[in-house]
């Protein structure tokens, strides 16, 4: 099995692609179930979120992998693979594993070092663990991943950088309310992962009064009072906007919830000297209308406009240190998958052994049936023993070859030499040296090499 990354994330596609792109928790195990069904896919786990979707899979093949997963997704998207082409980005074996524990570290966020995307791996490895797509492998790459993600994060100083995407979004907010959020009246719409934070967010920066309103009455009422908030019904969204300065808004609905006729009636009744009224969209797909930004009186904050103003960070020195353990665990990670690889092919070299022990001992009684059990049970002892001795040495320096780069070239020979069958359960088959490229023609790409992006 060969590991391919596919996706797209807000440094490659605007809102509007990864709208398409993105996958509701409701749809998200019949679109795992549609990705190992294809035939080039063996495991699969999905991340999507605010400003990434993508897809990390075990497959059988560079072209029929990369195939079968743009077809997926092309399919969630509505859209035909060329039209998704130049937004999705694809990271191969090596490179891969170095994407994914970017990931994890926070390197690859819009805010550097954030903290939040180990939550949200962490949630698409338990989906994908519960809809029993992810094997060996991936099972793997996900727990070595959430590992390296917690060891940034407790060796180094990232955290200092890695505010999360709702203190980004508010400190945005708060440049445009007089700097100061202390005391503004706030609404979050949505009481999920990211309706939570942004609850306790606003609570820490002394925002308030705070209203949540959600679809599910019972859930914004048990997160309000968690906070000494307030809950109110989605049915009286128009009265809560006109007492409020921010709005958060974080569900997970397929249709914007903030459109233009709801913000269009609430600020008419609104009083103009308070100041705009501040949206902060953190949704995929938008939970405020695209016509909204327009309205005199609103500034709307969403996930383009946050990777516009925060493309320059300050982490660069945190985020030095965060790569060299990247580097590291990427090297030890790959040593493990070229230790996996020759596993089954020793295996296979020590089951032919035991065979032709047994087709030797089986001869040696047709030929001696004058020997006794005893004589017969210690003959075939002393065979096995001088055949184990034989092995044990060579077996045990290839395996640390293997784990070697350019180690998988031993279980290659070994199998060559002794002619072994070895099912293809392993991890990783023979891989070019690098691979990392964008995705141009999904269907007649060859495998990237050199890097290019």
């Amino acid at each position: 099995m060969k590991l391919l990354v596919v996706g797209a994330s807000y440094r490659t596609a605007p809102v509007a692609t990864l709208e398409q792109l993105a996958v509701p928790p409701a749809d998200l195990t019949r679109t795992l179930d549609r990705l190992v069904a294809q035939p080039y896919v063996a495991e699969a786990v999905l991340v999507s979120t605010c400003n990434r979707v993508e897809v990390y899979a075990a497959v059988s093949g560079f072209h029929g992998g990369l195939g079968d997963i743009c077809a997926v997704l092309a399919e969630q998207a509505g859209a035909p693979p060329a039209a998704l082409a130049t937004h999705l980005y694809v990271h191969y074996d090596a490179a891969a594993v170095d994407h994914v524990f970017r990931v994890a570290t926070g390197l690859d966020s819009m805010v550097v070092g954030e903290a939040q995307i180990l939550g949200q791996l962490r949630d698409a490895y338990h989906s994908a663990s519960g809809a029993d797509s992810a094997g060996r492998l991936l099972h793997e790459l996900m727990q070595q991943a959430l590992r390296v993600g917690k060891r940034a994060h407790a060796e180094t100083n990232i955290d200092r950088a890695g505010q999360s995407v709702v203190t980004a979004a508010l400190d945005l907010a708060a440049g445009l309310l007089d700097g100061d959020l202390t005391g503004r009246p706030a609404m979050v719409v949505g009481a999920g992962a990211m309706g939570s934070l942004s609850v306790a967010t606003l609570s820490r920066l002394g925002a308030g009064p705070l209203t949540v309103t959600n679809r599910g009455a019972a859930r914004a009422v048990r997160l309000a009072e968690s906070y000494g908030a307030s809950a109110v019904p989605m049915a009286e969204l128009v009265d809560a906007l006109t007492a409020v300065d921010i709005v958060v808004a974080a569900t997970a609905a397929t249709e914007p919830v903030l459109t233009r006729d709801v913000v269009t009636r609430a600020l008419a009744r609104r009083d103009p000297a308070r100041g705009p009224l501040v949206l902060l969209d953190l949704a995929v797909p938008r939970d405020v209308e695209e016509g909204v930004a327009a309205l005199p009186g609103v500034e709307v904050i969403d996930i383009d406009r946050m990777a516009a103003i925060l493309a320059d960070g300050p982490a660069a020195a945190d985020a030095a240190e965060v790569t060299r353990i990247v580097v590291g665990e990427v090297e030890a990670f790959l040593s493990w998958l070229r230790g996996a690889d020759v596993a089954p092919t020793v295996a296979a070299l020590r089951g032919r052994a035991d065979d032709v022990v047994t087709a030797e001992l089986r001869r040696l009684a047709q030929r001696r049936p004058d020997f006794t059990d005893d004589q017969r049970a210690e003959v075939a002892r002393t065979v096995h023993r001088v055949v184990q001795r034989l092995l044990h040495q060579p077996t045990v320096r290839v395996r640390q070859l293997a784990a070697e780069p350019g180690g998988d070239q031993y279980a290659a020979l070994l199998r060559e030499l002794f002619d072994l069958e070895v099912p293809q359960t392993s991890p990783v088959d023979t891989v070019p040296d690098v691979m990392e490229a964008e995705i141009a023609v999904p269907a007649d790409t060859t495998p990237p090499t050199g890097g290019a992006r």
